[in-house]
């Protein structure tokens, strides 16, 4: 069963201090189950999403977190000049965390925020934690054991307050994906129809997550996939164009939208074709989404791809928001295996995007975009018209 998102009226607030108490109470306790007392979370160059959940500070070149009780945080932050910035943020977070510098050693300077909270202890290690950092800690702690599976977990059911930012993200999402039509219908570029979309909901306050696009002529097509690098090539009466589109609410929460249109010309026979067999699968996989199904199940929707004589090359379904979540289910015959195997739960954001595309690899589509699991199925976050259109 589905139900459309109610229009969204502006941006939403900060995340409230109970939405930060409970992320960090709910982590300490995953460690606490793994026999650790203290997390450290990593990131950098822009990697690793637990930083900015614990903290709301978005990691730009390197940050660490170290987390042990109901007490502040010890963010640490890779660039002097990026601690105004971090001390503001953290700040306005209202925990009353504190900001250090990595300064050139980070080894010494995690060493030393660790020793800040007592003696030696098991620590919890969360994000793509270097070597050098993970072997000072090991030197030091009475153990170290992985968080990773257990904080994916967490993500993969959003709050309430997360499910409003989401809701704004695809939103901001859906007006780049009219404004990348809009260029398109004029004969743009590939370069000019990220740059409409971007923005679009950049001038809205929205971040750039991906924008993906490519166009081909419908009558001797190339490409069957959105292209990760856009290019010169126009559109051009007959071309089709096939985007993929996630805005986002802050660092951590983006939407996402893909749809396929035609431009000055009606669908071909074979795109026609393509792209009504990818709404019967998007449509079979929504009729699977609710609470208890296995994911395993969603993966049936191939059968009728092949009984077509077509293939997939993108994955069929993945979750988003904090992280290319589990499960993610394609083709490929890849085993499902922990959270991808786990079933579905109310508050789970899943992007359901079929890509269907003839074998040669020559021409396909696609359509999909978020939605969320509740209690009596999904809604979708989106507004954006289902469908073809023609520019």
């Amino acid at each position: 069963m589905s139900t459309m998102s109610p229009a969204v009226a502006g941006p939403p607030p900060r995340f409230s201090v109970d939405e930060l108490r409970d992320r960090r109470d709910r982590l300490l306790a995953s460690a606490a189950e793994a026999g650790a007392d203290t997390v450290l979370a990593y990131g950098a160059n822009r990697f690793g999403s637990a930083v900015g959940w614990l903290t709301t500070w978005p990691v730009t070149r390197e940050a660490v977190v170290v987390l042990d009780g109901d007490g502040p945080a010890r963010l640490l932050v890779g660039f002097p000049n990026h601690v105004p910035d971090a001390r503001r943020t953290v700040r306005d977070a209202g925990l009353g965390d504190e900001v250090g510098m990595l300064d050139g050693d980070a080894p010494d300077a995690v060493l030393r925020a660790l020793a800040s909270g007592g003696a030696p202890r098991r620590v919890a290690l969360l994000g793509p934690v270097p070597g050098p950092i993970r072997d000072a800690v090991a030197g030091w702690a009475t153990g170290t054991v992985r968080l990773d599976e257990a904080y994916t977990r967490l993500r993969m059911t959003k709050s309430a307050e997360e499910l409003t930012w989401l809701e704004y993200a695809a939103a901001l999402t859906d007006r780049g994906a009219q404004a990348l039509l809009a260029a398109a219908a004029t004969g743009a570029s590939e370069r000019e129809m990220v740059a409409a979309a971007e923005h679009a909901y950049r001038a809205a306050g929205g971040t750039h997550h991906i924008c993906y696009v490519t166009t081909t002529s419908m009558a001797d097509p190339d490409r069957c996939v959105p292209a990760q690098w856009p290019g010169d090539r126009r559109t051009e009466p007959g071309s089709v164009v096939i985007f993929e589109l996630s805005a986002g609410w802050g660092p951590d929460h983006p939407a996402q939208l893909l749809r396929t249109a035609t431009v000055g010309a009606p669908p071909t026979a074979r795109y026609a074709h393509l792209h009504r067999v990818a709404e019967e699968v998007r449509d079979d996989l929504l009729d699977r989404i609710r609470p208890g199904a296995r994911p395993a199940d969603l993966l049936g929707v191939l059968d009728r791809v092949r009984a077509e004589g077509l293939t997939t090359v993108d994955d069929l379904v993945h979750g988003l928001g904090g992280g290319y979540l589990p499960p993610v289910l394609s083709g490929r015959g890849r085993p499902l295996r922990g959270p991808h195997a786990e079933p579905l739960r109310p508050g789970m954001t899943l992007v359901v995007q079929p890509n269907i595309c003839t074998t040669d690899l020559v021409a396909g589509v696609q359509t999909g975009e978020m939605v969320v699991v509740t209690a009596a199925g999904w809604r979708s976050l989106h507004r954006f018209p289902a469908g073809m259109p023609r520019l």
